[in-house]
């Protein structure tokens, strides 16, 4: 028997593919994390935004008078004083089915006469306190005539709607497809089966743990500024911020620290970010922002929001011939930095899923009303259009009479049809998708289900499964750069363009260099967002980091193992050519064939090494899998149990089934909070929100969730050396389906249908009762 050595058994331990423990953990669970909101500079003011209590109105006066004579408050603005700090933009180079440009409806850092949505600045305060600042807010004077209000799309189509902005009449801001029209009314003209229904994905709060925030201070000796900011890259958030400002990016230096949740949401640009560089320039002094919950609510770019008439075409034998959609997609008053891509390029192609669709069409449009802008949230449109193909799928199953499962595997791509161009124009490299539903309805036990239905039902309650097969894109911006330094003293220091918001990136990446240079596990340290540190990044979102990250790691280790080489030939008197490079054996050069060694950490104590990894070219991966779900409904009081949650997931290559769990676990709990309570709501007259905090938006707690139950599928992409495949968002993509087929499931049993989400135990209770 073989002897393992010492550092085969680490690599064992916390190599590629190891559930090694989270290292950051310590440190957040001692308090010792450091946030935007713990960074203390000397002589930091406060920000603060006075924002437009009304949805619609054109602001007729603004008197800062009372607010500027207030002692301690050190600078007050309006629009008048920031005009010259760009808005917010959507810079995608998408086009209107006819050709046109997008309408060009962007957001003001402070409003410019007119507010179209409540929370909408007005005023930039900046003072020695918080308490101060707000003292001042209250002395602001503004003066409104108020102007009609649309705060669904329903609304802002219907004739004689009020028009938000004249660059989007009619309140469309695009009129977008993708798809062959003509080819998917022939399928339709030759369907044996149609399946129609409306699907709704409600707006959703992201509510991240850590609020927004900024903390930056100008330096005039270099005439640039120098920022702290909770966002999921350093170098977005820098080049955000230059925008704003209307300066060069080498200006603007920005460090990311630890970041507490982003979903998407704290990748974008938001308007109090250039009034507190300008405001900093302006007193010389640093000036902090950090939101609090309300102002999230308000303010925060928000999730989902899409409506869609579906419908699918299916042969007798329950194949789909052809799916076709028109959505219409709520970007709220203004757009937000992706918005408009969320429900066209990012999702709209992915269509039909992981099924065999030959054909279909999809149009969306993008209408405006007054509520607070929408953009990416955990799936970036993702798990909308992943909704739409499995209802489609499962209204098909009870057209036709055939069983869910059943008809899903019919339409499932095969392994022997990979690789697979989709009708949206997506080459996917890998995948066993028959494999993945198999293992799930095995371990859901789906055959035993009618028993426990039927158990459930002398029970007096209603039982429902659903299956769904959820598939996605990810990959996220092209350029990613890395740095691996081997210190003289032993410790090596790692940095990278990406950025955890809580998924385990320092132990992830740790795990890489260990396993590719074995180099001591817990000697290896994450750096800091900076991006000064790194000349560029791509942040986290789209789940791109892992792809990128190890694609620029594994070139940063090969530098280290090359440079070392070199090094290693002087001290061995050897040529480079006759030296091996072993990680198992702790990071060590040998002569082939002899006992002569040294290690990378010897040749590092005479000089630091530095590796360096950069890629510019975009690469994307297919995650995909298989949810089951299974709830029972309590007829007297609506109340829904979540009973179980099975998924297969097929992230190719898994660093560390650790974090991987975690993500999936995060990401179901997002969809379930989707189903079950989640759901933004105004007042159709005012605009006014009607869930502005914890008290009326509900968010899913733990004892809300069963355990849900992972498994993973590894089928090894080709698209990157790892062969990993991104797995942040795809718990979100394929739970909302599921769980809403669920619960929609149950409810049929009692002869329930079409029931508008969330499915709270009020809603649930009314349908039973046939109550409007």
């Amino acid at each position: 028997m073989r002897r393992i050595g010492p550092w085969e058994s680490s690599i064992m331990k916390f190599g590629i593919g190891q559930p090694a423990s989270r290292v950051e953990d310590q440190r957040f669970l001692t308090g010792t994390g450091t946030y935007v909101d713990d960074i203390a500079l000397p002589g930091i003011l406060i920000g603060h935004a006075v924002r437009s209590p009304v949805a619609h109105a054109r602001l007729t006066a603004l008197d800062v008078t009372e607010a500027r004579a207030l002692p301690g408050v050190r600078a007050v603005y309006t629009h008048a004083e920031t005009a010259d700090l760009g808005p917010i933009t959507f810079r995608m180079p998408l086009k209107q089915s006819d050709g046109r440009d997008f309408a060009e409806v962007l957001l003001p850092r402070l409003a410019d006469g007119v507010v179209r949505f409540v929370g909408q600045p007005v005023a930039w305060i900046v003072a020695e306190t918080r308490d101060i600042a707000r003292d001042a807010a209250e002395l602001v004077e503004m003066e409104f005539e108020d102007l009609d209000v649309v705060v669904t799309p329903e609304a802002a189509l219907s004739p004689g709607a009020p028009v938000l902005h004249e660059a989007a009449p009619g309140n469309v801001a695009y009129d977008w497809d993708i798809g062959d029209a003509a080819g998917t009314e022939a399928a339709f003209a030759a369907a044996a089966h149609i399946a129609r229904m409306t699907v709704v994905n409600q707006r959703v709060v992201v509510n991240p743990m850590e609020p927004r925030g900024i903390l930056v201070r100008y330096l005039p000796e270099t005439e640039s500024w120098e920022a702290w900011t909770g966002n999921q890259g350093a170098h977005s958030a820098r080049d955000n911020l230059a925008r704003g400002l209307g300066v060069p990016a080498e200006k603007v230096r920005c460090h990311t620290p630890d970041v507490g949740g982003g979903f998407g949401m704290k990748l974008m640009d938001h308007p109090e970010y250039p009034l507190a560089a300008r405001a900093a320039k302006d007193t010389g002094q640093p000036v902090k922002w950090v939101g609090d919950r309300s102002e999230s609510f308000l303010s925060d770019a928000q999730g989902r929001d899409l409506t869609s008439e579906a419908e699918g075409a299916f042969d007798a034998e329950g194949r789909v011939l052809a799916l076709r959609v028109s959505s219409v997609s709520n970007l709220g008053a203004y757009y937000s930095s992706s918005g408009p891509g969320v429900h066209t390029l990012f999702s709209a192609p992915l269509l039909g899923g992981m099924y065999d669709v030959p054909v279909f069409h999809h149009r969306v449009r993008g209408v405006l009303t007054n509520t607070t802008p929408t953009d990416a949230y955990r799936g970036a449109g993702r798990p909308e259009v992943i909704h739409v193909t499995e209802q489609v799928m499962e209204a098909a199953a009870a057209v036709t009479g055939i069983d869910g499962a059943e008809l899903r595997r019919r339409n499932l791509i095969r392994a022997a049809q990979i690789p697979y161009l989709t009708q949206g124009g997506f080459l996917f490299d890998s995948a066993d998708p028959e494999a993945n539903l198999d293992r799930t309805l095995a371990a859901v036990d789906y055959a035993g289900f009618p028993a426990r239905r039927a158990e459930s039902a002398a029970r007096g309650k209603l039982r429902g499964l659903s299956v769904s097969y959820y598939f996605e894109r990810t990959g996220g911006g092209p350029n990613e750069n890395a740095t691996i330094l081997v210190n003289t003293d032993g410790s090596v220091d790692t940095a990278v363009g990406t950025q955890s918001t809580g998924q385990g990136h320092e132990t992830a990446w740790a795990q890489i260099v260990h396993e590719k240079l074995g180099l001591p596990f817990g000697s290896i340290r994450l750096a800091a967002g900076d991006s000064a540190r790194l000349p560029l990044g791509g942040g986290t979102g789209g789940s791109r980091s892992l792809i990128m990250a190890s694609r620029v790691f594994l070139l940063a280790a090969e530098d280290v193992i090359a440079k070392g080489l070199e090094r290693a030939a002087d001290r061995l008197e050897a040529a480079p050519a006759d030296i091996a490079f072993s990680a198992e054996e702790g990071g060590v050069f040998r002569i082939a064939g002899t006992d002569r060694t040294v290690t990378l950490l010897e040749l590092a104590a005479e000089a630091e090494i530095l590796g360096q990894g950069r890629v510019g070219d975009s690469t994307s991966t297919f995650p995909n899998g298989c949810h089951a779900a299974e709830v029972e409904i309590d007829p007297e009081t609506g109340e829904t149990t979540y009973l179980r949650h099975v998924v297969t997931d097929d992230f190719g290559v898994i660093v560390n089934p650790l974090l991987a769990s975690g993500q999936v676990h995060g990401g179901i709990a997002q969809g379930a909070g989707q189903v079950l309570g989640e759901a933004a709501v105004w007042d159709p007259d005012t605009g006014q929100p009607l869930t502005g905090s914890f008290m009326d938006y509900a968010m899913p707690r733990a004892a809300d969730l069963p355990m849900f139950e992972t498994s993973f599928n590894e089928v090894r992409s080709t698209t990157n050396p790892l062969g990993v495949k991104g797995c942040g968002e795809a718990g979100s993509v394929g739970a909302l389906p599921a769980l809403a087929l669920a619960v929609q499931n149950a409810l049929a049993s009692a002869g329930v249908s079409a029931l508008r989400p969330p499915y709270t135990p009020l809603t649930v209770w009314k349908a039973l009762q046939g109550v409007v």
